[in-house]
Order: structure tokens, then C-alpha cells, then sequence
């Protein structure tokens, strides 16, 4: 996504004719200029050009007559969805990449990720949405878990759309609690340029035990993306999809780091002898994410007509000597299965949705 960059810098003291030749140069519609130190000040697009020569200068001009120093940026861990959301929102099609310290370091191009998303990703993305969410009612007496709004959207919406901004086209919801309700909000998928089916369970089959009912193709081709229809995250999920391939792995399970702070001395002992103590101890553990990403063959270990979790079906690969991979996130991550973390993410994904 990254181009080279060379070729589109200018300094500071650039001519508007220098500037030109940058935009010609780099082949992407822009220059970008910066200080002796590598710093962006700011950029210049052949428009910006164009109305300074109709205002009367010429091109020995310098350029920094034309910069805009008010510029959309991308700070240099943006995630790839974060970047195109920014490029769309502003109806812009590029988009610099900046570090902590303001140095130039990449550039984002809308063209990229249309290509990118036009080509589409092979594997199937498996949405779990059929949950009684108990433990949110009464909010969900009358509406499905995954169709909570969250930031003023569908929780299953935010999900979908991310996949799709990571090219994936091929989705499978899985749906039984109120399932009339997903079915006419997404009906085949068309409204989002993508394809939709159903996987209707008549009896709960577990997370694992409905890819049973999986059309055959799905179970035969690519890597499946399998994710819990309530988990709000930013991990970009074309990366997931290398990193299971990239480890050999039969399946791919991500993982999120947990802190449980014992707000006690925990006491150290051998026989009635005190050893030490340690004082409120944090204890760190690595918890499952509820995202996933399996080979198809991993499918024949499902019990026919079973239900089986997810868990179950990855220590049943475990057991057949097949690679099971952990693939710790550090990007946001959110699983909305109580009333507080419904309105953590209330307050956390407005606050993505304003800053993307």
C-alpha cells in the first residue's frame, strides 16, 4: 500500500517547476514537501499548481506558495481499514503517513485499496450470529445480540463492513434468535456489493458445530475467517488471513492479553514457613478473542449433527497432530456480552468512528 517515495518529495525551498516534476515523477498525483529533517510540511496536488499559475505566478515560483499545510495524515500504525475510511470519508486519494515525530514515512493511495478490494479475498468469512444474549436482556428480549447498535450501527454491520474494506466478498451468517430480524436487515448481501447465506440452525450447534452446514464449496476451499458476531475490533483481518498461512497452521486462533490484578498480598509459602509476599500481584493471561481462521479439512472432526465450540474442535486438532497457532492482537478489541462493555463500546467505537 506503501509507494516509494523518492520520487515524490521536494524541500522546502522547491520551485513550483520542481514540483512538477515530483507530481510527474511519482506517477500518483501529488508532492509532498518536507523540511531538512524529513518532516512533512505539507503537500501539493497538479490542482493546487494549476490555480497559483491563474493567480499570475510563474513556475520559478516557490512552491511553498501552493502547499497546503492543512493535511489529512495517517499516523504510521494505522491499520489499512483505519487509512481507507480516512481516504473515503475525506474524498481524498492519497493520504501521507507520518510518525510520532512528524517525519514522512509512507503514502496511502485510494487506487490501492480499490484494487485491492476489486480483486477480493477467496476465503469465506463465517459470521457466528446466533446467540440469545442472556446476559444483555431485556435488551435483547426482542432483538438479536449481533443487531445491538452500537456508535448508531448494527454490531453485525461494523463486523461485515470491516471485512469487506479487507477485500473479503464471500459471508456466511449463522444466525437462529430472532433470525427474521439479520435476514431482512441483510438480506443477500447485495446492498453492500458482496454475497450473503444463511446457515439456520433448527437446534443451538455450538461455534464450531454449525460450519457443519456449510455449502459444500466453503468446505472445500479456502481458509475460513470464522468470527463471534458480537466482538468489535480493529485488527486487520487481511493480515490474520498471512499470518495463519505464513505459519502453516490448520488453524489460527487469536488472542487478546487479560490482566487480573488480586488486590491482596499474596503470601508465599513452604510448609509454615513464610518464602515472601508478593503485594496485589497482576497475573496476565492470554484470553480467546473469538476470532479464528481454519482449514476446511479441519471440518471433518465435527461430530455429524453435534454440537460442538470452537475450543473443542481446536483440541480436537491438537489431538490429530495438526498446527494450531495463536495470534495475539494488540489493536482494539471489544466483546460485548454485558451490559458494560455494551456501553464501552458505545463510548470506544464513536470514538474510532470520529478519528477514521
Amino acid at each position: 500500500m506503501r509507494t516509494q517515495l523518492d520520487a515524490c518529495r521536494i524541500a522546502t525551498g522547491a520551485s513550483l517547476r520542481e514540483a512538477i516534476k515530483a507530481i510527474d515523477r511519482g506517477g500518483v498525483r501529488i508532492a509532498l514537501m518536507v523540511d531538512g529533517k524529513g518532516r512533512l510540511v505539507g503537500t501539493l496536488t497538479d490542482g493546487d499548481i494549476r490555480r497559483c499559475l491563474l493567480r499570475g505566478m510563474d513556475l520559478a515560483s516557490p512552491a511553498s506558495g501552493a502547499v497546503q499545510r492543512q493535511f489529512q495524515a495517517a499516523r504510521g500504525s494505522m491499520l489499512h481499514t483505519e487509512a481507507m475510511a480516512l481516504l473515503r470519508r475525506h474524498s481524498i486519494d492519497q493520504l501521507p503517513v507520518i510518525d510520532g515525530g512528524g517525519h514522512l514515512v509512507g503514502l496511502y493511495l485510494l487506487d490501492d485499496f480499490l484494487d485491492q478490494q476489486a480483486a477480493g479475498l477467496p476465503n469465506p468469512v463465517v459470521l457466528m450470529a446466533g446467540g440469545r444474549g442472556t446476559r444483555l436482556r431485556p435488551l435483547t428480549d426482542h432483538c438479536p445480540k449481533p443487531m445491538l447498535r452500537v456508535a448508531g450501527k448494527p454490531i453485525l454491520e461494523s463486523i461485515l463492513e470491516q471485512c469487506i474494506a479487507s477485500g473479503l466478498q464471500d459471508f456466511h451468517l449463522a444466525v437462529n434468535h430472532l433470525k427474521e430480524q439479520i435476514r431482512d436487515h441483510f438480506g443477500d448481501g447485495s446492498g453492500w456489493g458482496v454475497r450473503i447465506q444463511y446457515i439456520e440452525e433448527t437446534t443451538p450447534l455450538g461455534t464450531a458445530g454449525a460450519l457443519q452446514l456449510l455449502p459444500e464449496e466453503a468446505r472445500r476451499g479456502s481458509p475460513l475467517l470464522v468470527m463471534n458476531g458480537d466482538v468489535l475490533t480493529r485488527l486487520n483481518l487481511a493480515q490474520l488471513l498471512e499470518f495463519h498461512a505464513s505459519h502453516g497452521a490448520a488453524a489460527t486462533m487469536c488472542v487478546r492479553s487479560h490482566d487480573v490484578v488480586i488486590p491482596f498480598g499474596v503470601v508465599e509459602a513452604e510448609g509454615v514457613d513464610l518464602v515472601g509476599i508478593r503485594e496485589k500481584p497482576v497475573l496476565r493471561h492470554q484470553v480467546n478473542a473469538g476470532i479464528y481462521v481454519l482449514e476446511p479439512s479441519l471440518l471433518d472432526l465435527i461430530p455429524p449433527g453435534e454440537a460442538m465450540d470452537m475450543p473443542s474442535l481446536l483440541l480436537a486438532a491438537r489431538a490429530a497432530h495438526q498446527r494450531v497457532a495463536v495470534c495475539p492482537i494488540h489493536e482494539y478489541w471489544c466483546d460485548i456480552g454485558r451490559p458494560e462493555t455494551l456501553q464501552q463500546a458505545h463510548e470506544d467505537w464513536a470514538r474510532i468512528e470520529e478519528l477514521s
